[in-house]
């Protein structure tokens, strides 16, 4: 039996990781870009030339007069998880790109209407495709070097000004839009990966600053530290660093018995220390089977075949990571540490700036 042809809608273009994923679902066998929704026409106009698909001003237009089985989410965190629980409750599945929101209870929200549509919900977090990524979470998690014990994580850039496109700074230097500044941008893959390999914190603590950006509203640096009963975990965000140095997104998983570290990029490297070999020892990470190759790949396999996606994905998880997102940003704010879970009225709050 031949595999379905499942025709994607994409809502929202402002996220300047469309393009990738655009370029993923036009080598797919089984997936086609049937259409897109976004309210700017210089950015329709570049899809439309590109890919030839229908282009609307709004998703909801999109859905209602085209034939759809899923939708890409690719606007800002706010609005990303308004047209994702929109567009589950027309009965479509969802991919939404990471974190999956701008708040708690956006994506609260999110969830909830996917579970009571019956669709598929998955968070899309582009290093989840890198080889090393995979290899090192495989390795540290499969017994071989016993209990973890910590997670750093960093992850910085060049900022907006250097990595962002017009339409993707206009939003990730708004806290209402975004969430946050780099503490939402970056900080959040580390604190994806923790609650992966270590579960839900039981208290939150992060110090954000201004330091190198201009932006009035937003944060360019920080770093959360997420304390455990028998561990503890950082995730580093900085904007404005310079060049691709080895340590713009490097972290090490420590265990009881040794330590994977993984480096940047789809090239990045993979490092392993054990007890017999103390200096480390770098080792090659296997070629991705096809259905962990990118996000389009993973989420029509799942669709096709009923299967779990893989953890970092998962809506549970995420639904986590945003809420140790939500105390991070409440304790940069107020200078106190946060103790998980959040109450409902702590997270039900509107965004604010950490500088207000």
């Amino acid at each position: 039996m031949m595999a379905k042809t499942y025709r994607i809608g994409v809502a929202g273009l402002t996220h300047d990781h469309v393009w990738g994923n655009l370029e993923d679902l036009k080598a797919s066998d089984n997936g086609q870009l049937a259409a897109v929704a976004d309210p700017h026409q210089a950015l329709l106009d570049r899809v439309v030339q590109q890919y030839g698909c229908a282009a609307y001003p709004d998703y909801r237009e999109m859905v209602d007069r085209e034939s759809l089985d899923a939708v890409y989410v690719f606007c800002d965190n706010a609005q990303g998880a308004e047209a994702g629980a929109w567009a589950a409750r027309q009965g479509l599945h969802v991919m939404v790109e990471k974190p999956m929101a701008a708040t708690l209870q956006g994506a609260e929200g999110l969830i909830a209407a996917a579970q009571a549509a019956g669709v598929r919900l998955m968070i899309n977090w582009p290093v989840v495709w890198r080889p090393q990524v995979q290899a090192a979470l495989e390795i540290a998690t499969s017994g071989e070097f016993g209990a973890i014990w910590q997670l750093t994580h960093r992850a910085s850039h060049g900022g907006p000004d250097v990595e962002c496109s017009a339409w993707f700074r206009e939003w990730i230097l708004d806290p209402q839009r975004n969430g946050a500044g780099v503490l939402v941008d970056l900080c959040c893959y580390g604190i994806n990966m923790a609650q992966v390999l270590l579960g839900r914190p039981t208290r939150v603590t992060a110090v954000a600053g201004q330091w190198l950006q201009t932006a009035p509203a937003v944060e360019d640096h920080a770093i959360v530290v997420m304390s455990y009963p028998h561990a503890i975990a950082t995730a580093e965000g900085a904007w404005g660093q310079v060049g691709q140095p080895v340590t713009g997104y490097l972290a090490t998983i420590w265990a009881e018995r040794g330590s994977v570290t993984f480096g940047p990029g789809r090239g990045g490297r993979l490092w392993r220390t054990t007890a017999e070999q103390p200096s480390g020892e770098e080792i090659s990470p296997p070629t991705p089977a096809p259905n962990m190759a990118n996000g389009t790949a993973h989420f029509l396999w799942a669709l096709e075949t009923g299967s779990e996606v893989y953890p970092l994905c998962r809506p549970a998880v995420c639904r986590d990571t945003q809420e140790v997102l939500d105390a991070a940003i409440r304790s940069a704010r107020e200078g106190v540490g946060v103790s998980l879970p959040l109450r409902s009225a702590e997270h039900d709050s509107p965004v604010a700036s950490l500088w207000k």
